[in-house]
């Protein structure tokens, strides 16, 4: 019979597997990484966290596995992991520096956070996709951290989840900026991945695969470029200024164009090809993108 997962449901429960100390709160602590006993062949299957976990990695000798592939740490980040997601431990990863923060969804339930921290896109980000931190940004980062630390170790009172509240909102506020440094700095890495999926949607059209595979989907790119889809859309939309879901609707409107120029399909024709179940679906398309029918985009070809 195949293991299932290990799903941790409190943060104490999280704390006995690692060998720490009950949590001084229910339902929010940090841990050190270096003081944890955590023994990833225990949970070769995989692990669930009920809650947020905000790693931040100083260093790391070790990979961490999401699906079949491994990601490389040694340079150390951050991530980001929101309830419910499934985190894969392999052995290799048992040796790294750090701290991370776990925050259970009911402490953000009276707050403002509490639907706001959803909005944050790097929660869905892979391993893969880390946050890479100057020094320093290392150093803005570890001073949030030791502040919510000291906050929970020292001063816990009736003004303490107010002001816990207000530092995670600020680490993920930096953290929001500096992603966007990274796609800024990474732009020659972002360019190639641009290059790869317009090579891969043109791959697509050309060989028919829309004909019978339908429109190519946001998770089907993604996928195929081996990367998150809130990822590909972020740094689209830093690099060019449009998510991918755009950025598909701009390539299958250009591909249009080129067969109506042809004048070798009818509308009809060319809808199916390019992988609509319906050409009224495509015609609304076209003519929200061009401002014109297909038809009369046609049409005004021969004027």
């Amino acid at each position: 019979m195949k293991k299932q997962p290990v799903v941790f449901n409190s943060l104490s429960q999280l704390h006995k597997a690692m060998g720490q100390p009950a949590p001084s709160h229910p339902l929010i602590s940090i841990l050190n990484y270096g003081e944890a006993h955590f023994d990833p062949k225990d949970y070769e299957q995989g692990i669930i966290l009920n809650f947020y976990k905000v790693s931040f990695k100083t260093s790391f000798s070790g990979r961490l596995k999401y699906g079949q592939g491994y990601y490389d740490f040694e340079e150390g980040g951050m991530s980001f992991i929101a309830p419910g997601q499934l985190l894969r431990m392999q052995e290799e990863e048992a040796d790294y520096d750090g701290m991370t923060l776990h925050i259970h969804p009911d402490f953000l339930r009276a707050y403002p956070l509490n639907t706001a921290i959803k909005q944050y896109g790097f929660f869905s980000y892979s391993a893969a996709e880390a946050l890479y931190l100057s020094e320093k940004e290392k150093t803005t980062i570890l001073s949030i951290y030791r502040f919510i630390q000291e906050e929970l170790s020292e001063r816990v009172d009736k003004f303490s989840q107010d002001v816990i509240i207000s530092q995670i909102e600020l680490l993920l506020n930096y953290a929001h900026r500096f992603y966007d440094r990274q796609f800024i700095t990474r732009k020659a890495v972002n360019n190639d991945i641009l290059s790869k999926l317009e090579t891969l949607l043109e791959g697509y059209f050309n060989d028919d695969k829309s004909l019978i595979d339908g429109l190519p989907t946001v998770h089907s790119v993604a996928e195929q470029l081996h990367l998150t889809p809130r990822y590909l859309s972020d740094l689209l939309r830093n690099l060019i200024g449009q998510n991918t879901q755009q950025y598909i609707h701009e390539k299958v409107i250009h591909k249009a164009k080129e067969y109506l120029a042809k004048d070798e399909l009818t509308v009809a024709e060319i809808a199916y090809q390019l992988g609509f179940e319906h050409p009224q679906s495509f015609n609304k398309l076209f003519k929200s993108k061009t401002a014109l029918s297909p038809l009369d985009y046609k049409r005004s070809l021969l004027n």
